[in-house]
């Protein structure tokens, strides 16, 4: 059966898959001066907004900017480039330049709310710590990864957790809300909170749901509404009434969604393939280890020599 895909364009899905693959690196982005990687402190920084009473759809500009801009940047993020003394004008044209180099790829209207969001994102330094009780037990929550009925489970490390996971399914589904007509705010905040229920419920993938069997739809709820209760009651009503919003695929909030979460499930099992496949020449000669520069010369030479 041939399925038309009424979500995100073909062609925008074509184009955006490979900036995906680089900000969906910022769970394997790490720093000195931090816990965790850029992924998890990015996820607990919105819940900390959102819970403060902030407005989904800014958190959703703010945190896409911050994500657009550090799959080129990496761990130069804002604050440290506060930190190591440029001034807010300079770190907004850092950013700009580094959302500017995968904005092509994006939708206009996305194009337009990323770059409004940059001079906060330059001035405003977030928190990186608290949120509600469930942040931090999914950030310890690890992701089953692929598992299927009747197969052996295969274990790949590192292994995400529920925070990395989350955090990028709702920066995806942000940034592709405008293709498909979906509120950004409402995209953002269901990935954020589409796996509430793991905060207690240990990830057992797709053979575990399987033999929970009607026991699973139960569980899930139950779970969901113990972390809701954490919340302040009219988050929680929004975040309860964006939940509703994954039941299928055909509306904007779910199309956008959809997509966005199974991009990253693929992409994460590419990027563990991708890891184990890597070779020195890649290292050497595609992204040119030996870059060019006064040294190049003798860095060659000395490679050679040493028969590597």
């Amino acid at each position: 059966m041939t399925v038309v895909l009424a979500g995100p364009p073909a062609q925008r899905l074509a184009a955006v898959a490979p900036v995906f693959r680089q900000i969906g690196d910022l769970k394997r982005v790490r720093v000195a001066h931090a816990d965790g990687s850029a992924a998890e402190r990015a996820f607990v920084r919105a819940w900390t907004a959102l819970v403060a009473g902030a407005d989904p759809g800014a958190v959703a500009a703010r945190e896409c900017a911050a994500a657009v801009a550090g799959a080129r940047l990496g761990g130069l993020d804002a604050p440290t480039l506060t930190a190591c003394g440029l001034s807010a004008p300079d770190v907004e044209n850092v950013l700009a330049g580094a959302v500017a180099e995968l904005a092509d790829a994006l939708h206009p209207g996305t194009v337009g709310r990323l770059h409004a969001a940059l001079p906060e994102l330059a001035a405003d330094h977030a928190a990186e710590d608290g949120g509600p009780p469930f942040v931090s037990a999914l950030r310890r929550q690890p992701r089953a990864g692929a598992t299927a009925p009747g197969r052996a489970r295969l274990v790949v490390e590192p292994a995400e957790n529920h925070a990395e996971h989350c955090w990028a399914v709702a920066v995806y589904g942000a940034l592709l809300a405008e293709d498909v007509g979906a509120d950004p705010g409402s995209a953002f905040l269901l990935g954020l909170a589409h796996h509430l229920h793991n905060a207690r419920l240990p990830d057992a993938g797709f053979a575990g749901e399987l033999l929970l069997g009607e026991h699973l739809g139960t569980v899930t709820d139950r779970l969901t509404e113990i972390e809701l209760a954490t919340l302040p009651a009219p988050l929680a009503a929004r975040v309860r009434a964006t939940l509703t919003g994954r039941a299928d695929a055909h509306s904007p909030l779910g199309a956008a969604f959809h997509a966005a979460d199974v991009l990253d499930r693929v992409l994460q099992a590419h990027h563990h393939a991708r890891a184990a496949a890597f070779t020195a020449e890649q290292a050497l000669v595609d992204l040119e280890l030996v870059h060019d520069g006064p040294v190049a010369g003798y860095h060659h030479a000395v490679l050679r020599a040493a028969g590597l």
